[in-house]
């Protein structure tokens, strides 16, 4: 983290990051009640081919359908009723997980530092570079597309886990604490041929090998924490 002059900046590889992002699948919401400033930001970002949506408040956002494709906020801090900031917290009490990218022409270190300790990507101060904002925005879309590609194949280990019977759970566990066919069989008063079946149906149905079994049972126990 550093700063420079008046914006609070996270330092990344840009370059690394253009490469990864898809953005013709993505959208950019830009909040803020200045409808020149929204036009400016929604102009340059459709000029780099990103599909933008504009909104002069957080109702209008929150009331609105959105489209399930990776995103980020373009969110002014000052904002009639709501502000930014908190606007940021009701999102996590929302449980709506999306990359923010703050602006604001009345920014101070402890106003950017809050917000980036709430997870914001970026916090700009108008008049901001239109490269300051590419690259952040590019980041966040980016991020925001790794969490959801976790997610999907968390959701697919999940589903995999769920036609296990409850034998092969118990296998599955005693496998990936390292225990050997010979010890499960022992463990679970088995013969070991039946250890190996268990093991070699469960492995079929988490459509996995033995190595790869380990980081997808980590996964889950993940998300019982």
């Amino acid at each position: 983290m550093g700063f420079c002059g008046d914006r609070l900046y996270y330092p990344y590889n840009v370059a690394a990051m253009h490469t990864e992002i898809q953005q013709d699948q993505a959208v950019v919401y830009v909040i803020d009640d200045d409808a020149g400033l929204r036009d400016g930001v929604s102009n340059l970002l459709r000029s780099v081919d990103i599909a933008v949506e504009q909104f002069g408040s957080t109702k209008e956002f929150l009331d609105r359908e959105r489209s399930s494709v990776p995103g980020c906020l373009v969110l002014d801090v000052r904002l009639p009723g709501m502000s930014g900031l908190e606007f940021q917290a009701e999102l996590g009490r929302l449980g709506i997980d999306i990359p923010i990218v703050f602006i604001t022409g009345h920014a101070d270190v402890p106003m950017g530092v809050k917000a980036m300790k709430a997870g914001a990507i970026e916090f700009l101060c108008k008049p901001f570079r239109e490269q300051d904002l590419l690259d952040a925005v590019r980041k966040a879309i980016n991020k925001d597309f790794e969490r959801r590609t976790k997610q999907s194949s968390l959701a697919a280990i999940q589903q995999h886990y769920g036609t296990l019977t409850p034998r092969e759970k118990e296998v599955m566990a005693m496998i990936v604490s390292g225990m050997m066919n010979k010890q499960i069989a022992a463990k679970l008063d088995i013969a070991e041929i039946t250890v190996k079946v268990h093991r070699a149906s469960l492995l079929r149905k988490m459509d996995v090998k033995s190595l790869e079994l380990v980081r997808q049972a980590d996964a889950l126990s993940q998300t019982k924490r």
